[in-house]
């Protein structure tokens, strides 16, 4: 049995400042074998950068998910060149950069990580669905794990059960809040909606709170600054059967 930990949308410095503090106690306390982490708002701003990468990288990440500001950084395109860093798979095939999974030879075995983004309220990409159905061949492995970055519910939770039994955990990400539903369906993939964030705790969704509250109210473009203050951590650990890719158990973490 081996354990993967998936790690919300680290937001700022300030965020990847508390994974950079926080993960190798996480990782020693649940016994982890691998770290998956959702980099797409851990540069200043947002999108991601060389610098926020690299900062990932050294906390303890092994892979690098992102999602609709994956390519917000226009002059730092050229990290999606790294293995471990990847973008949507839907995104349409020819002229754009990256790749949308990433296969870690663990020695004994080994695990695929799936990035995709959902079209609900979103970006209009390829078909999530449809991708899958096209990537789910091409893997020898049977431990297949998914960031899932999508607007609505309604469509992560579709996306689940579409592909129970077909993979070990799929893992929504992109709201900045966790969701209380982890569940391993059908006695076999782990799930959870919305791993949620990490970075400052008392923002909105990580940014400062008056800008946020302002947009809605006046409707008038506004300049979002990162917000300050004490941090979280959230994500999700799965105890998983690297043999035979099934998940036995999904344990909701939040880390303050």
């Amino acid at each position: 049995m081996k354990n993967i930990l998936f790690i919300g949308d680290v937001v700022g410095k300030a965020g990847c400042d508390f994974v950079s503090e926080k993960l190798s106690m996480i990782k020693r306390h649940y016994s982890v074998d691998i770290t998956v982490i959702n980099g797409e708002n851990s540069a200043q701003g947002n999108g991601i950068s060389r610098a926020s990468a690299q900062q990932l990288v050294r906390a303890g990440a092994d892979v690098i998910t992102t999602g609709n500001h994956a390519f917000r950084r226009r002059n730092e395109l050229d990290i999606f060149e790294e293995d471990y860093i990847i973008r949507p798979a839907n995104f349409p095939d020819g002229g754009c950069v990256g790749r949308g999974t990433c296969v870690l030879d663990m020695g004994a075995y080994s695990v695929a990580v799936v990035n995709l983004m959902g079209t609900a309220y979103m970006d209009p990409l390829d078909n999530p669905f449809t991708k899958m159905d096209e990537l789910l061949p091409g893997f020898d492995t049977p431990n297949i794990f998914v960031d899932f970055h999508a607007e609505a519910t309604s469509e992560k939770k579709a996306l689940g059960h579409y592909l129970t039994g077909k993979v070990t955990g799929v893992f929504g990400t992109h709201t900045h809040v966790q969701t209380a539903d982890e569940c391993i369906l059908g006695g076999h993939t782990a799930y959870i909606t919305d791993l949620g964030m990490t970075g400052p705790e008392h923002s909105c969704l990580g940014v400062e709170i008056r800008p946020a509250v302002d947009r809605f109210r006046f409707h008038m473009p506004v300049m979002f600054k990162e917000a300050e203050g004490e941090c979280f951590l959230c994500g999700a650990v799965v105890e998983f059967d690297e043999k035979i890719g099934k998940s036995y158990k999904i344990e909701r973490i939040i880390i303050r």
